[in-house]
């Protein structure tokens, strides 16, 4: 089995015109408290947390896998510093309802899809932030993984993140299984569609 080469720390570093992605860390526990608590950004993801859950969930969420590629970041404004959320290329539970992040390990792909996704608190919404992270995780994706497609799943009455999803170049595919629901909205991009994109643009 070939082994996977860490990615250095600063290649995990990724920057748009506006924001700052880095890899989430324990010291990120309070933009974490604060997306995973509030039931307004909860709202079509799960119920929210609790800051004690929270707490014991980080010691999964700062985890990375594939040499780093796989994981969440905590999203930060350039212009003031302010952590305004997280971005995530992680693993899609299917039967489950959280993440299986015993398949995130340091020198392995997971052996599930891997999704794009992301929470921001609701000051930072209707900026274009969402739109402005995901093309930059796919990016990185396609870029420095060696993923064949990234996929995406969104409750299907979340219409918002849908078009932010079909923005930044992904195709809906009908509804599927995830995190244990049978009528949960998927999207996905391949390779070949991704670099199609790029090269048109």
């Amino acid at each position: 089995m070939t082994m996977i080469e860490p990615l250095p720390e600063t290649a995990l570093i990724l920057e748009t015109e506006r924001l700052r992605l880095t890899p989430l860390s324990p010291d990120d526990l309070d933009i974490a408290q604060r997306v995973l608590c509030d039931p307004r950004v909860m709202h079509y993801v799960s119920d929210e947390m609790t800051p004690e859950a929270v707490v014991s969930h980080m010691k999964d969420a700062v985890k990375r896998g594939a040499g780093g590629r796989i994981g969440i970041w905590c999203i930060t404004r350039k212009d003031t510093g302010e952590k305004i959320g997280d971005g995530v290329l992680t693993p899609v539970p299917i039967d489950e309802d959280d993440t299986d992040w015993t398949q995130v390990v340091p020198d392995a792909y997971p052996q599930s899809q891997i999704e794009v996704g992301y929470l921001f608190v609701p000051e930072a919404w209707g900026r274009g932030f969402a739109t402005e992270t995901c093309a930059r995780l796919l990016r990185f994706a396609f870029e420095m993984t060696d993923l064949p497609e990234v996929v995406a799943t969104t409750d299907p009455e979340n219409v918002n993140s849908q078009h932010v999803l079909k923005k930044c170049g992904m195709r809906s595919i009908g509804r599927k299984r995830a995190y244990g629901y049978d009528d949960v909205e998927w999207l996905e991009v391949t390779r070949e569609e991704w670099n199609a994109q790029a090269s048109n643009q």
